[in-house]
């Protein structure tokens, strides 16, 4: 169930389903069920609003009440902050992912003096389709929506109200989705496959990358570690400047880019991390010659304000300073603003954070929400770029190999733990990787 609907999209499920009263039914079973699971029975209130969430709630109620637990029910023009009080956990039926306008004062002082909160579908105050918030919503400790997620659920700010998030089957049939038709998804390694091996391969055709080196050589370093362990056969650090000796198994060439460019198994290349005031330039070159082209970093910082001339790379993987100067303030909507930016540029736009955003020119976007906090710290994205490198250099499409590495990054970072440094993740991510090659096929979602 890794696709997500806006509200509007969710509301055509509903009405294709039809018969909404046992929908609501359904629905308050399991938000009754998901609070009996998560808390002992206590004082609760329900608070009710005037739509489907309001019906959901007071099915939630009545099924509860038959269960034995307190519960009374109160709608939003009839309850007070003294009912609030007295209640030990409220059940948030007000609204849901359909807000279209910021929460009243009253629902906002309402829920703001509750306890603990309980959400239906989302807490009120969130909008389900980019995660903002809509004047003021409660932090819920559980939130129980139905068949399908909301963006809203995964990017924030609107992630962080939401709690522990449980998607409920409601009986809604998985064939509403053809009318749909969604572009949308959570990230999952159930809508990629990596690359099989053949017993006849070698390292050319396991893939060739090729690293550009600057100023910071440190940076590209790192991104070839990454390509190695993510199953390039060949990577080459290139450098026109004096080095360390690098690890073992590490090609490092000082040829320049003529001659790199005149090898035709150099098909994917990273331009970028600490490659300096050179890069630019390269990246022009690199797309004039055809090749396949990771650009983060100084690659894109060089083109800030002028975004048309990233046309023809491949994948472009910014934060959202760098994203910020080359095509303006992201705004409210990350989703809108990374597929403007992937339709803007004809690339895979990879807009990094803690709710990164994977879009594709033709519109399709994936949000990946299993990178920890600790993630955040100098070099990782660089890991980043030589892990979609090494994907695109073994055939995976781009949107995938981008979709696949976001996902294998946030696993190792999970796996290897706070304290992280970026120099412990390629290691991990072969060990992530590593179960995942030549175990499945796709699924075929994207």
């Amino acid at each position: 169930m890794h696709e997500l609907l806006t509200p509007a999209e969710m509301a055509i499920a509903d009405r294709a389903a039809g018969n909404l009263d046992a929908l609501m039914q359904a629905a308050g079973r399991a938000v009754a069920r998901a609070i009996m699971r998560h808390t002992r029975p206590c004082r609760i209130l329900a608070l009710i609003g005037p739509g489907n969430n309001g019906g959901d709630g007071l099915a939630a109620a009545e099924y509860l009440r038959q269960q034995g637990w307190p519960v009374r029910t109160l709608t939003l023009a009839a309850a007070n902050v003294a009912d609030v009080d007295r209640a030990e956990l409220v059940i948030d039926a007000l609204f849901g992912a359909g807000l279209s306008r910021d929460l009243s004062p009253h629902a906002a002082e309402l829920l703001g003096a509750a306890k603990r909160v309980v959400a239906i579908d989302i807490p009120s105050g969130v909008d389900g389709a980019n995660g903002q918030i809509r004047g003021y919503a409660p932090q819920a400790e559980l939130t129980v929506t139905f068949f399908r997620a909301k963006p809203g659920h995964y990017l924030y700010p609107g992630r962080a109200f939401c709690g522990a998030l449980q998607i409920a089957d409601i009986g809604l049939p998985g064939s509403v989705l053809a009318s749909i038709a969604p572009k949308t998804w959570a990230n999952h390694p159930s809508l990629w496959a990596l690359p099989s091996r053949t017993a006849t391969g070698h390292k050319y055709t396991n893939g060739d990358v090729t690293v550009l080196a600057g100023t910071m050589p440190g940076a590209a370093r790192l991104a070839c570690a990454a390509a190695r362990r993510m199953g390039a056969g060949m990577v080459t650090l290139a450098t026109d400047a004096p080095m360390l000796p690098p690890e073992a198994g590490l090609i490092v060439s000082t040829a320049d880019l003529t001659t790199l460019l005149a090898d035709p198994r150099r098909k994917v290349f990273v331009c970028g991390p600490g490659l300096g005031p050179a890069a630019g330039a390269k990246l022009a070159r690199l797309i004039a010659a055809g090749r396949q082209i990771v650009a983060d970093a100084d690659a894109l910082t060089a083109h800030a304000g002028n975004p048309e001339a990233l046309r023809g790379a491949t994948v472009i993987t910014p934060h959202e300073g760098e994203f910020t100067r080359l095509f303006g303030p992201v705004g409210p909507d990350k989703l809108a603003a990374a597929r403007a930016a992937a339709a803007r540029t004809g690339a895979v736009t990879l807009l990094k954070g803690p709710d990164t955003v994977i879009a594709a020119p033709d519109g399709r976007a994936i949000i990946n929400h299993n990178a920890p906090h600790w993630l955040a710290t100098g070099g990782t994205g660089d890991v980043l770029a030589g892990a979609i490198a090494a994907l695109l250099a073994q055939n995976l499409p781009p949107f995938e190999a981008a979709s696949a590495a976001a996902w294998i990054h946030g696993e190792a970072a999970n796996r290897a733990g706070p304290g992280l440094i970026a120099e412990d993740l390629p290691e991990v991510l072969g060990e992530v990787s590593s179960s995942f090659f030549a175990k499945k096929e796709p699924k075929k979602l994207l």
